[in-house]
């Protein structure tokens, strides 16, 4: 893949390097906050190669899959900073949107650093059960220090990515933050100090989130307003030190305190949820995760995990329903790539498993999972029965990482040595439940059937009519099958039906015609009515949009029938196959037929 040839095609279908505000990338995903969504052509990203999908909610989502670093890395060369600061020609968004986007970006970057020192401590963990290495040794304690310094040091790292996003100077953000973890602070507040004769609170700022949040979206207030107001000349002193003199005792006296209580009664409530609802808060939200995960919703969670992490170690919700809906995929895949027929969705279910048990599920979800109703039903039995498991068990999980297989180690526990064997026994069983529900719910998507050693895709007729040949057809472009060949028929009814499963792929600006992608691979082009663009979308009311996955038989567009015959217009419709030349055609003779009857097949 040409990493830089794939990012200048994507940063310039997302409206250019000028409509990007803020740019972060996940295990999948390229993250854009840009300035105004509507400038994005989602149709052109959608069509590249490299590209496995969009979705737009609080951020702009290009998933790439496993090639996202590369491609973020050349994109980041690509971005000026044209787009920065241009607060009036930014999109408004409703309040929802803005807090999720800013929760992800200043969540979202944190999760490598923590991840890696969990996924390091649970190894040194293992090693020392296993003998290998003592923890009674310098060598263990020194490497356990590391592990544990981005829990420790978390309020810096949330100071950098907050102070990122808010276009502040990370440096002086940090400093302020840093302040907190001092030795010197922590002894004075340990004898009860005071701030002008005020009071200043006894908190312990290691490993918490919040109050440096805060601290940073003051900082970041103050460094605007003395920007404004200090001369040039002692603009590059002034305004870090007067945003430190002022944000440092407001953070200790007020936001620090709001902060810290905030996020204890936070990871409360979360854990309330867990004694109250037991195994049922982690089954269900396993089952469900596939949904949240398409919508880009799951990253919501990561506030809660982070700071649970930070507080108390452990996390007991989300890693255990991940974990179970991650290997869910992984048997569900494994499942249709023994099932299917169609060998391109074998070749692509039987890398997405792999994905997928590794904790990667996009290009299961988008390749398999979501594009096929039975696996999704299948997906969310495994997980549900795994999830309730790991519920029941009270799996803890000791990082924040995508559960699975190369990621087991985060489950093991010095005090709780039956947690990572729950762990384990969790995982074989969304494995097994979801690949036995996906064995016996198959079927495959569109109906084949082999003659004289041929396999064969069939249709059903789209409209209701008069099926005709389309040498027929009183327009020499379609007769003289210059675009393909196909079918045509004169319709009765102003219906145009699915004639197989399969995702639209465009759904013209005059709305007389409409193409898709059949699950099999065949594109088709639907054409209502001859010379009909005339009438530049006066009588159609499609049903459908692009990207969108449809079933045979499903409503894809009404259109006015007598208005369109009333104007003077043939309302005959062809059918063509717009990507198989060499295809041999099997047409059922003339006559009437609906949307139950088979009129072709495509060897």
């Amino acid at each position: 893949m040409n990493y830089k040839d794939l990012a200048a095609k994507i940063l310039k279908a997302v409206g250019g390097d000028e409509n990007v505000e803020h740019l972060e990338h996940c295990s999948t995903r390229l993250r854009f906050s840009l300035i105004d969504n509507k400038k994005a052509n989602e149709d052109e990203l959608k069509s590249m190669p490299g590209v496995l999908g969009v979705k737009k909610n609080a951020q702009f989502q290009v998933i790439i899959g496993n090639d996202v670093v590369e491609v973020y890395t050349e994109i980041k060369k690509l971005i000026s900073d044209k787009g920065i600061n241009k607060e009036s020609n930014k999109e408004k968004r409703k309040i929802g949107a803005i807090a999720l986007d800013f929760i992800i970006s200043v969540f979202q970057p944190l999760i490598p650093a923590i991840a890696g020192g969990g996924i390091l401590k649970s190894f040194l963990m293992l090693f020392n059960m296993m003998g290998i290495l003592s923890s009674t040794t310098s060598t263990y304690k020194l490497l356990m220090i590391v592990a544990n310094a981005p829990i420790y040091f978390l309020p810096i790292l949330v100071a950098i990515t907050t102070a990122n996003k808010m276009k502040a100077n990370p440096l002086v953000a940090v400093s302020a933050v840093a302040a907190l973890l001092t030795p010197d602070l922590t002894q004075m507040l340990g004898h009860g100090a005071k701030f002008i004769n005020l009071p200043v609170q006894s908190i312990t700022y290691a490993s918490q989130v919040f109050p440096a949040i805060l601290c940073v979206l003051c900082y970041s207030q103050l460094e605007k307003f003395f920007n404004k107001i200090s001369p040039k000349v002692i603009r590059s002193f002034f305004v870090p030190m007067m945003s430190l003199l002022i944000v440092f005792p407001i953070t200790l006296l007020v936001l620090g305190p709001i902060g810290f209580t905030f996020g204890i009664y936070f990871a409360k409530v979360i854990m309330f949820i867990f004694a109250k609802f037991g195994w049922i808060a982690v089954a269900v939200l396993a089952a469900f995760l596939p949904f949240m995960v398409v919508t880009g919703m799951h990253k919501a969670m990561i506030p809660y995990v982070v700071t649970s992490l930070g507080q108390t170690g452990k996390e007991l919700i989300y890693n255990a329903a991940s974990l179970a809906h991650n290997i869910s995929e992984g048997g569900a895949c494994f499942a249709v790539a023994i099932r299917a027929k169609d060998k391109k969705l074998k070749s692509t279910a039987t890398s997405a498993g792999i994905s997928a048990m590794f904790g990667i599920t996009e290009p299961a979800l988008y390749g398999v999972t979501i594009l096929h109703k039975r696996v999704l039903y299948g997906v969310m039995i495994g997980a549900f029965s795994g999830g309730a498991y790991l519920g029941i068990k009270a799996v803890e999980a000791y990082a924040a990482v995508g559960p699975g297989i190369a990621s087991l180690s985060m489950f093991i526990s010095k005090t709780l040595p039956n947690n990572i064997v729950n762990a384990i026994i969790g995982l074989i069983l969304s494995f097994v439940v979801s690949f036995i529900a996906v064995a016996l719910l198959w079927k495959e998507t569109s109906i084949e059937t082999k003659e004289a050693g041929t396999v064969k895709e069939q249709f059903n007729a789209p409209v209701e009519g008069q099926l005709i040949n389309l040498s027929e057809v009183k327009d020499q472009v379609f007769s003289s099958k210059v675009m393909g060949d196909g079918i045509a028929i004169v319709p009765s009814k102003g219906e145009l039906y699915a004639p197989a499963d399969g995702t639209i792929t465009l759904v013209y600006e005059t709305k007389h015609c409409l193409a898709m992608k059949t699950d099999n691979g065949s594109e088709l082009m639907f054409h209502i009515g001859l010379d009909t663009v005339n009438l530049k979308g006066k009588y159609f009311d499609p049903k459908v949009s692009v990207g969108q996955h449809v079933k045979k038989g499903e409503l894809l567009m009404n259109f006015e029938l007598d208005n369109i015959i009333k104007e003077g217009f043939d309302p005959t419709t062809i059918v063509i196959i717009t990507n198989r030349p060499d295809a041999n055609l099997d047409i059922m003779e003339k006559k009437k037929v609906n949307k139950k009857d088979f009129i072709f097949a495509i060897n």
